[in-house]
């Protein structure tokens, strides 16, 4: 205590040191007494309350222990006084035993007389009840048929009560109710038939089905009442638990099972498109009952029995097993993918489950898939394999259809553009377009897989075409007149190449999700390349092989005195190339660039095989000036054929050595000479000598120097973009040929 009042005194001068460290607070002191003195007015003012309200609380809390003890007191010698007469009525209650015994039969005695009226009209309610159950009345039969039980369950439970070992008196009262059992049966009977046309009776009287509701529903609370006292008592009538709940559900069930399993009219014997048309019928069937369950049944079962998601599941489970039974079946190609094109998008689809009137009720995503993942993929297996037959067979059948159209005696139509054509390439991508269209609504996966195989189909189809127009060319050669439209068959051919690389570009822009090229992709277009330049080619061998006389003409002696050899060249390459303005670009560009080099080369090479030999400055003359005028033929026809930026180059070959041939001063020929191998580089020593024979007039020791002097300063052409000497050869003279010559010279 005095510890407490030292630090107190010693808390209070700190305290007023901290209030008086100035002078000027001096003259507060008096204020600073006065407040001080309110808060100590203050505290102990809170102190005496907090004091008072315990002291209050201590007083009555002992005055509550008090009462408690006293009642406790007094309970005890209640009890003490219940424990003596509890020991003085045990004899009392043995002795009340005949009364315990005249109570239970006078209970029993009591329903007896109660179900007297019952009892003796039992026959009359069991005629009135049949009555009512064939008249449909099942609200009222089973209202009589409660009576029965009831009568008879009594009878029974107080039988049981009285001496449950007694069966005699309990077989005697199951036969005389021995017809009540028949009549439950009877009206089950009824029920159910009513739940099974439930769609039908729901939209023609579904106060019926609400009847057939109304009796399961009291059922099902006698069943749980007689289960209940059967736990207490050990007894429970015969024939309980009904429990027509359950069997109602498997009723529906089987109902809906019914409904799915009969929707199949047709087979594939009697028609094709039998699945098709089996599918849209469940299609159908499900989407009106479930939406006749939203919008009627629904009110005719209690809220707790969660109707629709009941039958939602029901329908579900229905077609599931259905459709699992389709799948097992040994189904075509186009029955797999109608089968999988409704199991994994119509199903689920706003034509089906996912209707806008059905999703307000349940979520479509929490149902199970119809078919397992393995399945399913069992079905994409087959039809792969099944697909890869049949393209097979069908791309095979395409190609001997278009191979029938070469051999006609009509032109092939053309595009709007005016380009030949054929029907191939329609045909061929009209099967791979179906197929993907088919495949893209199965899965976007497989849509890939089936893109791929019609790619891999089409390089194999790419193969055995090119075969088959190699054929068709040397079967044409065997016979030029036949087939008659073969040129026009051909550019077809050429056109259908660039029609085939257009089509498959646009099948994988639409179906490829990947924009990457693969190497299937670089195989097909380098085939078609192939095919296309071959196609060409041939076209060339066939002009070449209508000019190959004209062409045998050009630097003869018959030439030099007036033929008209290119002037018919010029007029049998333009009509062709008539025909060939019918062919695609790029390859009509390439064909024409083609064919002005192979007619400069021809020409060349008539150069080249000294076929004459000029023996004056004249003839060398008229010689070089005709080669000229034809070089400008060349040229003339050519541009006017669009051959390319070469032609100028091409033809200024025929032109140079014209200029060898034309120049009249021998000691300029090697300046001659060494401009024509600075244009035209790949040209070889061989051709030189060739060039120089035909002239006629150079000197073997000229002919040394200039190909000498030219070897010492040969040039490289490997930058020409198209050499033209490079495949000419030269024919050499053998031992036979000069044997020949002189023989002829000495004759001469």
């Amino acid at each position: 205590m005095e510890e407490t009042s030292r630090e107190a005194v010693a808390t209070a001068v700190q305290r007023v040191a901290g209030m008086l460290q100035r002078s000027d607070q001096l003259d507060k002191v008096e204020q600073y007494r006065r407040r001080e003195a309110r808060k100590k007015a203050s505290v102990e003012a809170r102190l005496k309350a907090a004091i008072q309200s315990q002291l209050d609380g201590v007083r009555t809390g002992l005055t509550q222990l008090h009462s408690a003890l006293l009642d406790v007191k007094d309970i005890q010698g209640s009890l003490i006084d219940v424990s003596k007469d509890w020991r003085q009525s045990i004899n009392t209650i043995e002795s009340l035993k005949d009364v315990k015994d005249a109570v239970v039969q006078h209970s029993q005695l009591a329903s007896a007389v109660e179900n007297l009226k019952n009892i003796f009209s039992v026959p009359e309610i069991v005629a009135e009840t049949q009555q009512l159950i064939e008249q449909a009345e099942l609200l009222q039969a089973h209202r009589k048929l409660m009576e029965l039980e009831c009568s008879r369950d009594d009878l029974m439970y107080e039988q049981y009560r009285m001496d449950s070992k007694n069966t005699s008196d309990m077989n005697l009262i199951s036969i005389y109710f021995e017809n009540v059992q028949g009549l439950s049966d009877e009206l089950a009977k009824q029920l159910w038939m009513v739940l099974q046309r439930s769609m039908v009776t729901v939209r023609r009287d579904p106060t019926m089905l609400v009847s057939v509701v109304r009796i399961i529903e009291r059922e099902e609370k006698i069943d749980r009442r007689m289960v209940d006292r059967k736990k207490q008592t050990g007894f429970i009538p015969p024939g309980r638990p009904k429990r027509w709940k359950d069997k109602m559900f498997e009723v529906l069930e089987g109902t809906v099972s019914t409904r799915i399993e009969g929707t199949q009219a047709v087979t594939r014997e009697t028609d094709k498109m039998w699945l098709v048309r089996l599918l849209e019928i469940t299609r159908k069937y499900v989407l009106d009952d479930l939406i006749v369950v939203k919008n009627l049944m629904v009110q005719c079962f209690p809220p707790h029995y969660n109707t629709f998601n009941r039958f939602f599941c029901l329908y579900h489970n229905a077609v599931s097993t259905r459709v699992k039974e389709l799948a097992s079946e040994d189904l075509e190609a186009n029955e797999i993918v109608s089968l999988l094109t409704w199991v994994l998008n119509t199903y689920k689809s706003v034509e089906m489950m996912g209707h806008p009137e059905l999703c307000s009720e349940c979520d479509i995503n929490q149902l199970e898939p119809l078919l397992p993942q393995d399945v399913v993929e069992d079905l994409l297996s087959k039809y792969v394999k099944t697909f890869t037959s049949n393209i097979t067979g069908w791309l095979r059948k395409a190609l001997e259809t278009d191979k029938k159209d070469w051999q006609k005696e009509t032109e092939p139509e053309a595009d709007q553009d005016g380009f030949y054509q054929t029907t191939l390439p329609a045909i061929v991508f009209q099967m791979f377009e179906q197929n993907l269209q088919v495949a893209a609504q199965i899965d976007g996966d497989f849509k890939e897989q089936v893109l791929k195989l019609c790619l891999k189909q089409m390089n194999t189809f790419l193969i055995r075409y090119r075969e088959e127009v190699v054929t068709y060319k040397e079967e044409h050669l065997r016979d030029r007149q036949l087939p008659q439209c073969y040129v026009q068959y051909m550019i077809a051919i050429i056109n259908n190449c660039q029609t085939f690389n257009e089509s498959i570009n646009s099948l994988k822009r639409k179906y490829s999700q990947s924009s990457e090229p693969t190497e299937s992709d670089a195989t097909i277009e380098r085939t078609l390349n192939e095919v296309a330049k071959e196609g060409c080619q041939f076209l060339l061998d066939e002009v070449f092989l209508d000019l190959e006389h004209h062409l045998s003409e050009l630097l003869t002696r018959k030439w030099l005195t007036g033929s008209h050899a290119v002037d018919t060249i010029c007029v049998t390459v333009e009509d062709y190339f008539n025909d060939f303005n019918k062919i695609k670009k790029p390859f009509n560009q390439e064909m024409t660039s083609e064919a002005l080099r192979r007619v400069v080369v021809e020409y060349i090479k008539a150069v080249m095989q000294k076929r004459i030999t000029f023996k004056t400055a004249d003839e060398r003359r008229e010689g070089a000036e005709r080669m000229i005028k034809e070089a400008d033929q060349f040229k003339f026809l050519f541009r006017k054929l669009a051959a390319g930026e070469d032609t100028d180059w091409l033809c200024g070959a025929i032109t140079a050595i014209a200029e060898v041939f034309k120049l009249t001063d021998p000691t300029l020929l090697f300046l001659e000479v060494t401009t024509l191998v600075s244009k035209y580089p790949d040209i070889r020593e061989e051709h030189i000598q060739a060039l120089l024979a035909v002239r006629g007039d150079a000197s073997r020791e000229m002919r040394q120097m200039i190909i000498g002097t030219l070897t010492e300063n040969k040039v490289s052409y490997s930058s020409v973009a198209q050499p033209i000497f490079k495949d000419i050869t030269v024919p050499t003279i053998t031992m036979t040929t000069m044997t020949s010559m002189a023989t002829a010279k000495l004759l001469k």
